[in-house]
């Protein structure tokens, strides 16, 4: 047997047990951050609001009555889609900037 084999413990292995800790602690944080941040877009030239959560969830469509043509609903309902696509796009992308700042390069998830 070869002399000073494994000396048992954990090694280096506590350090990065304790980042990943630190790491999921600040994840959870952002995330409740992210849930509780209102996202609003607007279409048609602010004919049309729409406002959503960092959970998706959409909070609230504001639609000017100028928008609201009987012979064109064609064309608000373009401006409704349109409005919450770019809240959905507002949240991912700050979901996106926060997870970068938490995770390392190259993290899988």
């Amino acid at each position: 047997m070869a002399k000073g084999g494994f000396r048992g413990g954990m090694g280096g292995g506590g350090n990065m047990m304790k980042q990943a800790q630190k790491m999921q602690e600040e994840f959870l944080k952002m995330q409740q951050e992210l849930e509780n941040t209102e996202f609003s877009a607007t279409a048609g030239g602010g004919a049309v609001k729409a406002t959503m959560l960092g959970t998706r969830v959409l909070k609230s469509i504001e639609i000017s009555p100028d928008a609201v043509d009987p012979d064109d609903v064609e064309m608000l309902q373009d401006m409704i889609v349109a409005a919450v696509n770019e809240a959905i796009s507002k949240s991912d992308d700050a979901t996106n900037k926060a997870m970068s700042k938490i995770t390392p390069m190259g993290f899988p998830f």
